[in-house]
């Protein structure tokens, strides 16, 4: 986690676009993003120029070139290093008329984030504030792969502190529970067909990071970790920067983060192309038959985003593959023809494992949407025996507008170590623990805990519904009940009690009289 002082570094660089008149806080976002990429150019220079003098050889994949260009001007004087230094005027003179020119036609460097700077336009409009921005974020430290992917995610939950976009990020602490429960291995091919700002790809990179680390530093792990593992779909491209750039600060040298409409006919070449989907699709809208592809149709006659998304993860994904993805509760009882048919294919067809109910103020301010993570294995050939499903309460956040922290910053999220009163609070580590027992201890459980597993007989009977509240048992404290006679003397009592009171009262008043 970075701390309050570069907190307030980054602070200061967004400020520096609120004072200066750029208030849309995506496009604050996207302009820093411009920014962070030439910072980085000037690394990749400054590491080419060392290794030739080390080397004693001709300087190889340095993004500038050397010498001047066709007016004359030195190639080196676009490094942010050289700029940065330069007064305001011709700074800004630089950058505008060079430095993006440049990033948008570069072709030295294939790579994705090279792609996505194609259409870099700088929207910020004056000397002065360029040169503000420029030096409030070179106090930045951005030396650190670590460092670095925390300030970018610093950075995408300010997108939603600001009151905007907030639709676009998925909480991190959800993300890390998803991850976890999924345990990426090193020879996965992992995709989100919705990747926005690609959380659920960094979140499944850092995890491989901290529990793979050896199979992916070296041979063909590092190269599959770094060029073939991780894919990412959207059809925003200030998103696919965005989220190319979080995955660059996360230490992903070339993923595959592409312009795409996942739905639509024409993309329909990656068939049973990977081994891990984690996505948290859109929960609203509906498409035109026509414009969606055929092979999803026939799994499911439907407008509606949220189920064609599902049949497209089960397209996607190879035999033994596995996906978790977060859908609105009406996925898991919807009475639509389509909305059945899709939940018989998981429970008969795949394996369904497991239905997690999130609260329903997860997305809050953004939607208060009711919501379940899905957990399933594409088998082709059934294997659903018994679903475990676990009722979420408590994610360590108020479920309020305001989603304000309920416990310190070391018991929030999936790997905390809490106290049984703490639990209340955050059930994440529960949720982890418990998944992990799903088929030994858990089955044991009787469906008035808040885990407990299903048979599959029992779905079947319920017409594939998948709503936790449909098998969950309430618990019902027993009453004890007085019996009429001892209440009518109980009644007799009182009444006595009363007529004797009154009494007195009448001779006090009596004596008072006289």
């Amino acid at each position: 986690m970075i701390t309050g002082e570069i907190k307030n570094k980054v602070d200061a660089v967004w400020d520096a676009f609120w004072t200066g008149g750029i208030s849309n806080p995506l496009e604050v976002m996207e302009q820093i993003t411009y920014l962070l990429f030439i910072r980085r150019l000037d690394d990749e220079q400054t590491r080419a120029l060392e290794m030739a003098n080390l080397l004693e050889q001709p300087i190889e994949g340095n993004p500038f070139p050397t010498g001047k260009d066709e007016k004359g001007r030195p190639y080196n004087d676009l490094r942010w290093s050289v700029f940065r230094d330069r007064q305001a005027d011709d700074m800004f003179a630089i950058v505008a008329d060079r430095v993006f020119p440049f990033i948008k036609e570069m072709r030295g460097e294939d790579s994705t984030y090279a792609h996505f700077m194609k259409d870099a336009r700088l929207t910020i409009p004056n000397a002065g504030m360029l040169q503000r921005v420029v030096d409030r974020l070179d106090k930045v430290p951005m030396e650190n792969r670590d460092t670095k992917g925390d300030i970018y995610e610093y950075l995408l939950a300010k997108i939603a502190s600001a009151g905007q976009n907030g639709q676009f990020r998925t909480p991190r602490h959800i993300i890390e529970l998803i991850v976890h429960m999924t345990a990426p291995k090193p020879h996965d091919t992992i995709v989100d067909p919705a990747s926005g700002t690609c959380g659920f790809l960094v979140g499944a990179s850092e995890y491989l990071r901290a529990n793979h680390a050896d199979a992916i530093n070296s041979g063909t792990g590092k190269q599959h970790y770094h060029h073939e593992m991780f894919h990412g779909f959207d059809f925003d491209n200030t998103m696919l920067r965005i989220g190319s750039m979080n995955m660059l600060l996360h230490g992903i040298e070339q993923p595959d983060i592409r312009y795409r409409d996942s739905l639509a006919e024409a993309n329909t070449v990656d068939a049973e192309a990977y081994s891990l989907i984690l996505a948290n699709p859109p929960f609203s809208g509906s498409l035109d038959y026509e414009n969606t592809a055929q092979d999803l149709q026939r799994i499911a006659k439907t407008k509606k985003t949220e189920l064609l998304f599902l049949a497209l993860f089960l397209r996607l994904l190879k035999p033994g593959g596995r996906a978790a993805v977060i859908v609105p509760d009406g996925v898991l009882s919807g009475s639509s023809k389509a909305h059945k048919e899709l939940r018989r294919i998981l429970v008969e067809e795949q394996k369904l494992d497991a239905v997690v109910k999130l609260p329903s103020g997860v997305f809050k301010p953004y939607a208060g949407v009711s919501t379940a993570i899905l957990f399933f294995t594409k088998t082709n050939s059934g294997g659903t025996d018994n679903v475990w499903f676990y009722d979420v309460r408590a994610e360590g956040y108020s479920l309020d507008d305001k989603r304000s922290a309920l416990l310190s910053e070391g018991k929030i999220g999936v790997l905390a170590e809490l106290g049984e009163d703490e639990h209340e609070k955050n059930n994440l580590p529960d949720v982890l623990r418990r998944w992990n027992e799903r088929e030994g201890s858990e089955l044991d459980r009787v469906r008035t805990d808040q885990s407990f597993c299903v048979p599959k007989g029992d779905i079947v009977a319920q017409g594939y519904d998948l709503s936790l509240n449909r098998y969950k048992e309430a618990v019902h404290e027993e009453a004890e009940h007085r019996s009429p006679l001892e209440i009518l003397d109980e009644l007799e009592r009182l009444e006595k009690e009363i007529g004797d009171g009154m009494m007195q009262l009448r001779e006090m008043l009596a004596g008072g009289g006289k």
